[in-house]
Order: C-alpha cells, then sequence, then structure tokens
C-alpha cells in the first residue's frame, strides 16, 4: 500500500455503515454500494505539495475564530429542520452512493444506472481530496477540535465513534470532498457546472450544520478540494476517462429516471441559513 493510501486507512473520518443493510434482500445492485482505491490520479508527492499549501485554521482566541464559534452556534436553530434532515444525508461521502447527492443537479437517478467509468473516477477523486485533507491536518502546528468535541451536548446529525469525535475540523474533509466531486463532476457535465457546484458547497455547509466543522474549517476544505481536482484533471488518466463518463451520464438521463426526492432537497435548500 502506497504511503498515502495507508496514512488514510488508519485515519477515521468518515461513518461505517454496514453494507448488507444498503441492498434488498435477494437483488443485486447495478453497481456497488460503495467502492474504494489504494491509489487516486496524484503521486504522492503532489498530494503532499497540496496538504502542505492547504489553509491553516485561524489562531484560537483570534477574532476569525470567535466569529467561527458564533456562527456555528446559530446552527443549532436549523436541527430537525428540512436542512438538518438534508446535512444528515450528506454525512455519506463515499463514492458512489454519494453521488446521488448530485442526481438533482445533474437531472439523472445515478442510484438506478450503469457508471462503472465515472464511479470509479469518482473513487479516485475521493481518494486523492481524502488523502490531501488526511496529510493537511496532520502537518498542522494545531488540531482543531470538532464543535461537537468542544461542547459534547451538541447534537451531531450522525453517529459518531470516540475517534470520529476526536478527530480534527480543519481543514473539512466534508468539504474537500463535496467540492471535489462537484468540480469533476462539472468537467464532466458542464451543461450542469453551476448546479453541481452548488451541492458541492451544500455539502460542506452541511458538515458546519452537523457541528462536524466550522466555517473556516469549510473554505479551507473547498480551496482544497478545489486544488485537487485542478491537479487531478492535467493527468492523462483522468482525460482519458471523460468521454466514457459522459456517455454513461448521458445513457442514465436519457432512461428518465429522476430522484423522487428532488422536491425535498429543494425545500432545504430555501431554507435561510442563521
Amino acid at each position: 500500500m502506497r504511503p498515502v493510501a495507508a496514512l488514510i486507512a488508519a485515519t477515521v473520518i468518515l461513518p461505517s455503515l454496514p453494507l448488507a443493510a444498503c441492498a434488498p434482500a435477494g437483488r443485486t445492485a447495478p453497481h456497488p454500494i460503495f467502492s474504494a482505491t489504494d491509489e487516486g490520479y496524484l503521486s504522492p508527492g503532489v498530494v503532499a505539495r497540496l496538504a502542505q499549501a492547504a489553509t491553516p485554521a485561524p489562531v484560537a482566541g483570534s477574532t476569525q475564530d470567535a466569529a467561527d464559534r458564533a456562527a456555528s452556534a446559530r446552527f443549532t436553530a436549523l436541527e430537525d429542520s428540512d436542512r438538518w434532515l438534508m446535512a444528515t444525508a450528506h454525512a455519506e461521502l463515499r463514492p458512489p452512493l454519494a453521488l446521488q447527492h448530485f442526481d438533482c443537479a445533474l437531472g439523472v437517478r445515478l442510484g438506478s444506472a450503469e457508471t462503472p467509468t465515472l464511479d470509479r473516477m469518482m473513487a479516485k477523486v475521493f481518494h486523492d481530496a481524502q488523502a490531501a485533507v488526511v496529510l493537511a491536518q496532520a502537518q498542522a502546528r494545531g488540531r482543531r477540535a470538532r464543535p461537537v468535541a468542544e461542547d459534547p451536548a451538541r447534537r451531531a446529525c450522525q453517529t459518531l465513534t470516540p475517534a470520529m469525535r476526536r478527530s480534527p475540523s480543519a481543514p473539512s474533509a466534508g468539504a474537500a470532498v463535496g467540492t471535489a466531486y462537484a468540480e469533476a463532476l462539472a468537467l464532466i457535465a458542464p451543461d450542469r457546472a453551476a448546479a453541481v457546484r452548488r451541492i458541492g458547497h451544500e455539502i460542506g455547509v452541511s458538515r458546519q450544520i452537523c457541528a462536524m466543522d466550522y466555517p473556516s474549517d469549510g473554505l479551507a476544505g473547498e480551496a482544497l478540494g478545489r486544488a485537487v481536482v485542478a491537479e487531478i484533471v492535467a493527468t492523462p488518466d483522468f482525460q482519458a476517462e471523460i468521454a466514457a463518463a459522459r456517455d454513461e451520464l448521458a445513457a442514465a438521463r436519457a432512461t428518465g429516471r429522476t430522484n423522487p426526492g428532488c422536491a425535498a432537497e429543494r425545500a432545504a435548500l430555501a431554507v435561510p441559513l442563521p
């Protein structure tokens, strides 16, 4: 296993779900519920360079730190709202299941479509974005605690292990991965670029609503996610796969299947942030 992959494997930042519970008994899913890879598009050296350039967390007690804490406290007003329910769904970031967060933006129903190339590409994007976050957090001079760690009374949108609660919040893994997905999908489906980028941003906001990150952590994660994909798109491997991924999306769209949750998504996105 490559050094970056080994570091990721030793770091728990995302929830673990029983796979058997995700598909009805006796039925075969059109593609795996989750996919993983030990290698992404980027070399360990490139990932390390991107991590080194990541925006650091604000200094404890600074004006930005105080603003972050005040904003995080205001998010408690959204608990149990439509936007809170969306945030609980956004806690799942593993491909290909997490790609369904972009169904409405793409105008497809990815969960019912055969998209092996797209799934493979997003697994690599996930690997590189997560690797950059893990290295950035490891290199940080100070580990910024999550809101749910600093205030044990805060509700989280997901079941947290002690390790997840103690893991650092800066830069935001959720914002980095969500933005990386969005930037890659914007290149694959340029006609939907604005819509998918909005969802990528909202995934990062969801992690703040869930008390997993502070706002500046989200901004740092988004910047890192964009930087990761800027490097990915220059690789021959990514360029070689774009055409096939576009064909898969076109075939999925041609079925006419859409996500029945799109009305609920619109309602959730219409909820004003505090």
